[in-house]
Protein backbone atom coordinates (compact mmCIF):
# COMPACT_ATOMS: atom_id res chain seq x y z
CA UNK A 1 0.00 0.00 0.00
CA UNK A 2 1.35 3.12 -1.11
CA UNK A 3 1.87 5.85 1.62
CA UNK A 4 -0.63 8.09 -0.19
CA UNK A 5 -3.17 5.47 -0.01
CA UNK A 6 -2.47 5.18 3.79
CA UNK A 7 -3.16 8.84 4.74
CA UNK A 8 -6.84 7.83 3.05
CA UNK A 9 -7.03 4.82 4.76
CA UNK A 10 -6.40 6.57 7.70
CA UNK A 11 -9.44 9.38 7.11
CA UNK A 12 -7.54 11.87 5.54
CA UNK A 13 -8.46 12.59 1.96
CA UNK A 14 -5.64 13.86 -0.71
CA UNK A 15 -6.62 16.34 -3.39
CA UNK A 16 -4.26 17.44 -6.12
CA UNK A 17 -3.36 21.10 -6.72
CA UNK A 18 -3.12 21.35 -9.78
CA UNK A 19 -5.19 21.04 -13.73
CA UNK A 20 -4.23 20.92 -17.12
CA UNK A 21 -5.40 19.97 -20.04
CA UNK A 22 -3.05 17.70 -20.64
CA UNK A 23 -3.42 15.75 -17.16
CA UNK A 24 -6.53 15.22 -18.06
CA UNK A 25 -6.82 14.01 -21.56
CA UNK A 26 -3.51 11.87 -21.32
CA UNK A 27 -4.66 9.61 -18.17
CA UNK A 28 -2.60 10.97 -15.82
CA UNK A 29 -5.12 12.40 -13.85
CA UNK A 30 -7.10 8.78 -13.89
CA UNK A 31 -3.76 7.07 -12.63
CA UNK A 32 -3.67 9.20 -9.74
CA UNK A 33 -6.87 8.72 -8.45
CA UNK A 34 -6.04 4.72 -9.38
CA UNK A 35 -2.62 4.46 -7.97
CA UNK A 36 -2.08 6.89 -5.49
CA UNK A 37 -5.81 7.37 -3.53
CA UNK A 38 -6.32 11.12 -4.80
CA UNK A 39 -9.83 12.01 -4.57
CA UNK A 40 -10.51 15.33 -5.77
CA UNK A 41 -8.88 18.74 -7.48
CA UNK A 42 -8.48 22.04 -6.51
CA UNK A 43 -7.21 25.15 -8.86
CA UNK A 44 -6.08 28.67 -9.55
CA UNK A 45 -5.37 31.30 -11.53
CA UNK A 46 -1.88 30.87 -11.25
CA UNK A 47 -2.07 27.26 -12.27
CA UNK A 48 -4.08 28.03 -15.07
CA UNK A 49 -1.97 30.70 -16.24
CA UNK A 50 1.31 27.85 -16.16
CA UNK A 51 -0.89 25.94 -17.94
CA UNK A 52 -1.86 28.26 -20.86
CA UNK A 53 1.93 29.25 -21.22
CA UNK A 54 3.56 25.68 -21.10
CA UNK A 55 0.87 23.75 -23.61
CA UNK A 56 -0.46 24.49 -26.81
CA UNK A 57 -3.91 22.28 -25.76
CA UNK A 58 -5.52 25.76 -25.25
CA UNK A 59 -4.94 27.54 -28.65
CA UNK A 60 -7.29 26.48 -31.03
CA UNK A 61 -9.97 27.80 -28.47
CA UNK A 62 -8.35 30.65 -27.38
CA UNK A 63 -7.47 31.17 -31.35
CA UNK A 64 -11.72 30.59 -32.04
CA UNK A 65 -12.50 33.12 -28.60
CA UNK A 66 -10.76 35.53 -29.81
CA UNK A 67 -11.36 35.74 -33.67
CA UNK A 68 -15.26 36.15 -31.86
CA UNK A 69 -13.93 39.09 -29.97
CA UNK A 70 -14.80 38.41 -26.66
CA UNK A 71 -12.76 39.10 -23.74
CA UNK A 72 -10.23 37.39 -22.16
CA UNK A 73 -11.82 36.91 -18.65
CA UNK A 74 -14.90 35.28 -20.23
CA UNK A 75 -11.88 33.30 -22.35
CA UNK A 76 -10.85 31.90 -19.22
CA UNK A 77 -13.84 30.49 -17.65
CA UNK A 78 -15.07 28.78 -20.45
CA UNK A 79 -11.87 26.91 -21.01
CA UNK A 80 -11.84 26.44 -16.83
CA UNK A 81 -15.25 25.64 -16.35
CA UNK A 82 -14.77 23.17 -19.75
CA UNK A 83 -11.44 21.73 -17.89
CA UNK A 84 -13.11 21.65 -14.18
CA UNK A 85 -16.02 19.82 -15.44
CA UNK A 86 -14.14 16.94 -17.14
CA UNK A 87 -12.45 16.58 -13.59
CA UNK A 88 -15.31 16.42 -11.97
CA UNK A 89 -16.52 13.95 -14.28
CA UNK A 90 -13.53 12.15 -13.15
CA UNK A 91 -14.31 12.45 -9.48
CA UNK A 92 -17.65 11.69 -10.02
CA UNK A 93 -18.23 7.92 -8.73
CA UNK A 94 -16.15 9.02 -5.61
CA UNK A 95 -18.57 12.15 -5.10
CA UNK A 96 -21.19 9.35 -5.41
CA UNK A 97 -19.58 7.16 -3.39
CA UNK A 98 -19.19 8.86 -0.09
CA UNK A 99 -22.71 10.66 -0.94
CA UNK A 100 -21.09 13.97 -1.28
CA UNK A 101 -18.50 13.88 1.36
CA UNK A 102 -15.61 13.37 -1.43
CA UNK A 103 -14.78 13.97 -4.75
CA UNK A 104 -14.80 17.86 -4.93
CA UNK A 105 -13.23 19.97 -7.64
CA UNK A 106 -12.73 23.65 -7.03
CA UNK A 107 -13.42 27.00 -9.47
CA UNK A 108 -12.05 30.68 -8.06
CA UNK A 109 -14.23 33.35 -8.53
CA UNK A 110 -12.47 36.41 -9.62
CA UNK A 111 -9.69 37.45 -7.14
CA UNK A 112 -10.81 41.28 -8.50
CA UNK A 113 -14.26 40.70 -6.36
CA UNK A 114 -12.26 40.16 -2.97
CA UNK A 115 -13.79 43.31 -1.36
CA UNK A 116 -17.12 42.90 -3.54
CA UNK A 117 -19.52 41.04 -1.54
CA UNK A 118 -22.42 41.42 -3.72
CA UNK A 119 -20.51 40.71 -7.23
CA UNK A 120 -18.98 37.69 -5.40
CA UNK A 121 -22.38 36.20 -4.43
CA UNK A 122 -23.90 36.60 -8.13
CA UNK A 123 -20.62 35.54 -9.82
CA UNK A 124 -20.50 32.68 -7.70
CA UNK A 125 -24.01 31.72 -8.08
CA UNK A 126 -23.56 32.10 -11.60
CA UNK A 127 -20.46 30.18 -12.42
CA UNK A 128 -21.54 26.77 -10.84
CA UNK A 129 -24.88 27.50 -12.53
CA UNK A 130 -22.67 27.20 -15.48
CA UNK A 131 -20.54 24.70 -14.57
CA UNK A 132 -23.62 22.35 -14.20
CA UNK A 133 -21.49 19.92 -11.80
CA UNK A 134 -22.82 19.00 -8.64
CA UNK A 135 -19.34 18.22 -7.26
CA UNK A 136 -17.96 21.38 -8.17
CA UNK A 137 -16.84 24.16 -5.40
CA UNK A 138 -16.61 27.77 -6.29
CA UNK A 139 -13.90 29.29 -3.91
CA UNK A 140 -14.88 32.92 -2.50
CA UNK A 141 -11.57 34.18 -0.03
CA UNK A 142 -12.64 34.16 3.67
CA UNK A 143 -11.53 37.61 4.19
CA UNK A 144 -13.57 40.08 6.51
CA UNK A 145 -15.83 40.86 3.27
CA UNK A 146 -15.97 37.41 1.99
CA UNK A 147 -17.71 36.24 4.47
CA UNK A 148 -21.28 37.57 3.97
CA UNK A 149 -20.81 36.17 0.39
CA UNK A 150 -19.66 33.06 1.79
CA UNK A 151 -22.96 32.95 3.91
CA UNK A 152 -25.14 33.79 0.82
CA UNK A 153 -23.50 31.76 -1.18
CA UNK A 154 -24.03 28.54 1.34
CA UNK A 155 -28.09 29.54 1.39
CA UNK A 156 -28.56 30.11 -2.11
CA UNK A 157 -27.25 25.98 -2.05
CA UNK A 158 -23.89 26.96 -3.85
CA UNK A 159 -21.00 25.01 -2.23
CA UNK A 160 -17.97 26.73 -1.22
CA UNK A 161 -14.45 26.61 -1.09
CA UNK A 162 -13.09 28.59 1.24
CA UNK A 163 -10.25 30.00 1.01
CA UNK A 164 -7.07 31.87 2.35
CA UNK A 165 -7.43 31.54 5.95
CA UNK A 166 -4.19 31.57 8.01
CA UNK A 167 -5.20 31.06 11.24
CA UNK A 168 -7.62 29.53 14.00
CA UNK A 169 -9.53 32.87 14.14
CA UNK A 170 -10.06 33.07 10.35
CA UNK A 171 -11.42 29.46 10.36
CA UNK A 172 -13.79 29.95 12.97
CA UNK A 173 -15.36 33.11 11.17
CA UNK A 174 -15.46 31.22 8.00
CA UNK A 175 -17.30 27.89 9.67
CA UNK A 176 -19.58 30.54 11.51
CA UNK A 177 -20.25 31.99 8.01
CA UNK A 178 -21.04 28.80 6.68
CA UNK A 179 -23.30 27.52 9.43
CA UNK A 180 -25.14 30.84 9.14
CA UNK A 181 -26.28 29.89 5.95
CA UNK A 182 -26.83 26.16 6.80
CA UNK A 183 -28.99 27.29 9.65
CA UNK A 184 -30.83 29.86 6.97
CA UNK A 185 -31.75 27.26 5.05
CA UNK A 186 -32.88 24.73 8.35
CA UNK A 187 -35.34 27.67 8.83
CA UNK A 188 -36.72 27.82 5.50
CA UNK A 189 -36.79 23.59 5.27
CA UNK A 190 -34.33 23.48 2.43
CA UNK A 191 -31.91 20.66 2.18
CA UNK A 192 -29.22 21.50 4.63
CA UNK A 193 -26.26 18.95 2.93
CA UNK A 194 -24.26 21.92 0.83
CA UNK A 195 -20.90 20.87 0.70
CA UNK A 196 -18.15 22.82 1.52
CA UNK A 197 -14.20 23.14 2.66
CA UNK A 198 -12.58 25.79 4.89
CA UNK A 199 -8.56 26.33 3.42
CA UNK A 200 -6.39 27.02 5.49
CA UNK A 201 -2.87 27.86 4.15
CA UNK A 202 0.46 26.21 6.43
CA UNK A 203 3.94 26.96 4.46
CA UNK A 204 3.29 30.51 3.43
CA UNK A 205 3.68 30.85 8.12
CA UNK A 206 7.19 29.46 7.76
CA UNK A 207 8.33 31.78 4.67
CA UNK A 208 7.44 34.87 6.67
CA UNK A 209 10.60 37.04 7.96
CA UNK A 210 9.14 36.73 11.81
CA UNK A 211 9.56 32.55 11.26
CA UNK A 212 13.25 32.74 9.05
CA UNK A 213 14.42 35.31 11.93
CA UNK A 214 14.25 32.44 14.76
CA UNK A 215 16.87 30.16 15.81
CA UNK A 216 17.08 27.08 13.61
CA UNK A 217 15.46 25.26 15.95
CA UNK A 218 12.01 26.80 14.95
CA UNK A 219 12.65 26.91 11.52
CA UNK A 220 9.67 25.45 9.67
CA UNK A 221 7.80 24.75 12.88
CA UNK A 222 4.78 27.68 13.07
CA UNK A 223 2.90 26.38 10.31
CA UNK A 224 2.39 23.38 11.50
CA UNK A 225 1.53 24.62 14.90
CA UNK A 226 -0.74 27.32 13.57
CA UNK A 227 -2.16 24.03 11.59
CA UNK A 228 -2.75 22.13 14.96
CA UNK A 229 -3.84 25.20 16.51
CA UNK A 230 -6.51 24.98 14.38
CA UNK A 231 -7.29 21.23 14.11
CA UNK A 232 -8.44 22.00 17.91
CA UNK A 233 -10.48 24.20 16.96
CA UNK A 234 -12.25 22.59 14.15
CA UNK A 235 -12.74 18.95 16.51
CA UNK A 236 -14.04 21.56 18.70
CA UNK A 237 -16.53 22.83 16.14
CA UNK A 238 -17.68 19.24 15.21
CA UNK A 239 -18.36 18.51 18.57
CA UNK A 240 -20.76 21.68 19.47
CA UNK A 241 -24.07 21.68 20.15
CA UNK A 242 -24.36 24.23 17.47
CA UNK A 243 -23.05 21.66 14.94
CA UNK A 244 -25.15 18.50 16.24
CA UNK A 245 -28.16 20.40 15.65
CA UNK A 246 -27.79 21.03 12.21
CA UNK A 247 -26.15 17.58 12.10
CA UNK A 248 -29.56 16.11 13.27
CA UNK A 249 -31.44 18.40 10.84
CA UNK A 250 -29.26 16.29 7.76
CA UNK A 251 -26.30 18.56 7.25
CA UNK A 252 -22.49 17.21 6.66
CA UNK A 253 -19.60 18.80 7.82
CA UNK A 254 -17.69 21.45 6.20
CA UNK A 255 -13.97 19.89 6.13
CA UNK A 256 -10.82 21.37 6.96
CA UNK A 257 -8.60 21.68 4.38
CA UNK A 258 -4.60 21.96 4.09
CA UNK A 259 -3.19 24.35 1.61
CA UNK A 260 -0.08 24.97 0.90
CA UNK A 261 1.52 22.25 1.74
CA UNK A 262 4.43 21.73 -0.52
CA UNK A 263 7.71 22.79 1.28
CA UNK A 264 9.37 26.03 0.65
CA UNK A 265 12.36 25.53 2.27
CA UNK A 266 15.09 23.14 0.14
CA UNK A 267 16.76 22.03 3.41
CA UNK A 268 13.40 20.57 4.63
CA UNK A 269 12.01 17.12 3.80
CA UNK A 270 9.57 17.13 0.70
CA UNK A 271 7.03 15.83 2.38
CA UNK A 272 7.17 17.81 5.50
CA UNK A 273 3.61 19.19 6.15
CA UNK A 274 2.04 16.21 4.82
CA UNK A 275 3.62 13.69 7.01
CA UNK A 276 3.32 16.37 9.53
CA UNK A 277 -0.42 16.82 8.97
CA UNK A 278 -1.92 13.67 8.90
CA UNK A 279 -5.59 14.35 10.43
CA UNK A 280 -8.80 12.38 10.10
CA UNK A 281 -11.85 14.10 8.71
CA UNK A 282 -9.55 16.79 6.89
CA UNK A 283 -8.53 17.17 3.45
CA UNK A 284 -4.45 17.83 2.00
CA UNK A 285 -4.11 19.50 -1.61
CA UNK A 286 -0.68 19.15 -2.61
CA UNK A 287 1.12 20.22 -5.51
CA UNK A 288 2.17 17.49 -8.36
CA UNK A 289 5.17 17.22 -7.00
CA UNK A 290 4.69 16.96 -3.43
CA UNK A 291 1.70 14.38 -4.28
CA UNK A 292 4.48 12.37 -6.31
CA UNK A 293 7.44 12.57 -3.75
CA UNK A 294 4.75 11.32 -0.91
CA UNK A 295 3.74 8.62 -2.80
CA UNK A 296 7.48 7.70 -3.81
CA UNK A 297 9.21 8.02 -0.32
CA UNK A 298 6.64 9.51 2.32
CA UNK A 299 5.94 7.67 5.89
CA UNK A 300 2.59 7.76 7.66
CA UNK A 301 3.52 8.46 11.23
CA UNK A 302 0.75 9.38 14.34
CA UNK A 303 -2.05 11.46 13.36
CA UNK A 304 -2.90 15.00 14.54
CA UNK A 305 -3.99 15.04 18.30
CA UNK A 306 -7.35 16.35 18.66
CA UNK A 307 -6.17 18.61 21.14
CA UNK A 308 -3.54 20.37 19.29
CA UNK A 309 -0.75 18.47 20.88
CA UNK A 310 2.17 21.02 21.49
CA UNK A 311 0.81 23.78 19.48
CA UNK A 312 0.21 26.41 21.93
CA UNK A 313 3.60 25.40 23.30
CA UNK A 314 5.18 26.01 20.31
CA UNK A 315 3.29 29.12 18.96
CA UNK A 316 4.22 30.92 22.76
CA UNK A 317 8.01 30.51 21.94
CA UNK A 318 7.12 32.61 18.84
CA UNK A 319 5.23 34.95 21.07
CA UNK A 320 7.86 35.49 23.61
CA UNK A 321 10.45 35.72 20.99
CA UNK A 322 8.52 39.11 19.87
CA UNK A 323 6.08 37.40 16.99
CA UNK A 324 2.68 38.42 16.89
CA UNK A 325 0.99 35.78 15.49
CA UNK A 326 -2.71 37.98 14.60
CA UNK A 327 -1.19 40.39 13.38
CA UNK A 328 0.96 38.20 10.64
CA UNK A 329 -1.91 36.11 10.22
CA UNK A 330 -3.79 39.53 9.30
CA UNK A 331 -0.79 40.43 6.87
CA UNK A 332 -0.34 37.08 5.39
CA UNK A 333 -4.35 37.24 4.34
CA UNK A 334 -3.64 40.59 2.49
CA UNK A 335 -0.37 39.76 0.47
CA UNK A 336 -2.22 36.07 -0.53
CA UNK A 337 -5.40 38.15 -1.27
CA UNK A 338 -3.20 40.96 -3.19
CA UNK A 339 -1.00 38.17 -4.70
CA UNK A 340 -4.34 36.30 -6.34
CA UNK A 341 -4.74 39.61 -7.94
CA UNK A 342 -1.37 39.97 -9.58
CA UNK A 343 -2.06 35.79 -10.44
CA UNK A 344 -5.22 37.20 -12.25
CA UNK A 345 -4.13 39.72 -14.17
CA UNK A 346 -0.66 37.82 -15.21
CA UNK A 347 -3.46 35.11 -16.20
CA UNK A 348 -5.61 37.71 -18.44
CA UNK A 349 -2.70 39.32 -19.72
CA UNK A 350 -1.37 35.64 -20.99
CA UNK A 351 -4.56 35.37 -22.49
CA UNK A 352 -4.94 38.58 -24.31
CA UNK A 353 -0.92 37.98 -25.93
CA UNK A 354 -2.18 34.40 -26.93
CA UNK A 355 -4.96 35.56 -28.37
CA UNK A 356 -3.12 38.28 -30.59
CA UNK A 357 -0.34 36.07 -31.52
CA UNK A 358 -2.30 33.10 -32.50
CA UNK A 359 -5.22 35.64 -35.02
CA UNK A 360 -2.16 36.89 -36.15
CA UNK A 361 -0.39 33.69 -37.36
CA UNK A 362 -3.86 32.26 -38.32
Amino acid sequence: MKPTQKLHQDGQSLWLDNITRDLLTSGTLQSYIDDLGITGLTSNPTIFDNAFLTTDAYDAAIARAAGERRPEEEIFFDLAIEDLQSAADHFRPVWERTHGVDGWVSLEVSPRLAYDPESTIKAAIDLHAKANRPNLFIKIPGTAEGLPAIEEAVFAGVPVNVTLLFSREHYLAAADAYMRGIERRVELALDPFIGSVASVFVSRWDTAHESTDQPAELHNKLGIAMAKQTYKAYREVLDSNRWRRLVNEGARPQRLLWASTGTKDPEASDVLYVRALAAPFTVNTMPEKTLLAFGDHGEVGGLLPTDGGDAETVIGRFVAAGVDVDSVAARLQQEAADAFVSSWDELITTIGEKSSSLVTAG
